[in-house]
């Protein structure tokens, strides 16, 4: 019984080039698909048109708050009461206005929620706050 022809299995193996391969393509896929997020902190000095007309509709208001609670509009510095006419007129225009909150990390909390009720109570409810 010794002459049995004992066949031998040719271990299992798992061929990882092709994997490699297909890994590769993934990721220069995903990087060429990447949807990338608008940069806002370019400095650029933009120059000035007098004969240009004003939107009537701003893309967005720009809340700003710093730490001793000094609310500014767009870059003026307003007060509560001068910011709720300002938001009330706006939403006269449209209720779908976008709202950016920009509030210093030391900023009291009354005064962004002081912010956020003017801007909700005037119909405003696109509301975002903006963190670093």
């Amino acid at each position: 019984m010794s002459s049995l022809l004992i066949r031998k299995r040719p271990k299992p193996t798992i061929n990882v080039v092709p994997l490699m391969d297909v890994l590769t393509i993934l990721i220069f896929f995903f990087l060429v698909s990447m949807q990338f997020k608008e940069m806002t902190t370019l400095n650029l000095t933009l120059p000035s048109i007098e004969s240009a007309g004003k939107n009537e509709f701003p893309d967005k208001i720009q809340i700003s708050i710093d730490e001793e609670g000094v609310i500014y509009l767009e870059t003026k510095p307003v007060g509560v009461d001068e910011l709720k006419a300002v938001i009330s007129q706006l939403s006269n225009l449209s209720n779908e206005i976008p709202v950016l909150i920009r509030a210093h990390n030391l900023t009291p909390l009354e005064t962004v929620t002081d912010v956020m009720d003017a801007c909700r109570l005037n119909g405003l409810s696109k509301i975002r706050l903006q963190s670093r």
